[in-house]
């Protein structure tokens, strides 16, 4: 009897896509950044979950891109400035896909000027957002992952250096984001599941676009002298969401913006 066994793979075989079998949300997935990153973790496998306040066209195009990918997609309204809408997104995603192992916290809010000009109500809304939304988000992700889950966080490049006047109140709630990682990447560790920050530098998105009436002097202030694209941010999130030995880091994407 011949007991060979041919062990061999074929070598022109595709391999195997690395978030195959996984789910994710994104927060505030559907433009920019946040369209971006959905888009690239179903293209490496991911089902995925988006959340949107106003732009709910743009959510439901997101989500045909990524059906047309082959992956299950949903679109849900979320106000991250409301506490239950925050955590409850989370819930509402693991519900509708069966389940969460990847949380892109992208969500947030941006509001430059002098400091002595921002209303309490200014701060309120910028850190119920920015802070308090993504913490609930991340608590409730916490309590829905098991070993292996992944939590990634947006914050910016100002965190890093703040080159100029008028981002006291933005830089001030991303660089709470710093402490929320570090802290639950000690928590988390023990079952597996990590947790990292991407800072992103001037990306050229709707909000703030390359050729804008302020883009040259943003680019000017970064290494290689132009704005990054949400590809070059959504490209990092995903190796962070396959990542096992990488967590508690601070990844810039910000063109040598900190350097």
């Amino acid at each position: 009897m011949n007991t060979n066994t041919n062990t061999h793979t074929n070598p022109l075989a595709p391999a195997p896509a690395p978030l195959a079998g996984r789910t994710a949300l994104v927060t505030g997935g559907s433009r920019g950044i946040g369209a971006a990153t959905a888009l690239r973790l179903a293209r490496e496998g991911a089902d995925v979950a988006l959340t949107y306040v106003n732009g709910k066209d743009a959510a439901e195009d997101v989500v045909r891109a990524v059906e047309a990918l082959g992956r299950r997609a949903v679109a849900l309204r979320a106000d991250s400035s409301d506490a239950e809408e925050a955590a409850g997104s989370v819930e509402r995603a693991a519900t509708a896909l069966g389940g969460l192992d990847i949380l892109v916290n992208n969500v947030g809010l941006g509001l430059l000027g002098p400091v002595e000009g921002m209303s309490l109500a200014d701060v309120d809304r910028l850190l119920a957002v920015n802070v308090r939304g993504v913490f609930l988000a991340s608590q409730a992700a916490a309590a829905r992952m098991t070993e292996g889950g992944r939590i990634i966080t947006v914050g910016t490049c100002m965190t890093q250096r703040v080159p100029g006047p008028g981002g006291t109140l933005y830089a001030m709630s991303k660089s709470a984001l710093i402490g929320l990682t570090k802290a639950l990447a000690r928590e988390l560790g023990p079952r597996g599941i990590t947790a990292n920050i991407v800072h992103p530098g001037p990306i050229d998105t709707d909000m703030n676009p390359a050729d804008g009436p302020y883009a040259e002097g943003q680019a000017a202030l970064t290494a290689l002298g132009r704005f990054g694209t949400a590809d070059e941010v959504a490209s990092t999130v995903a190796y962070l969401a396959t990542a096992s030995y990488v967590t508690g880091a601070e990844y810039a994407v910000d063109g040598g913006h900190a350097a």
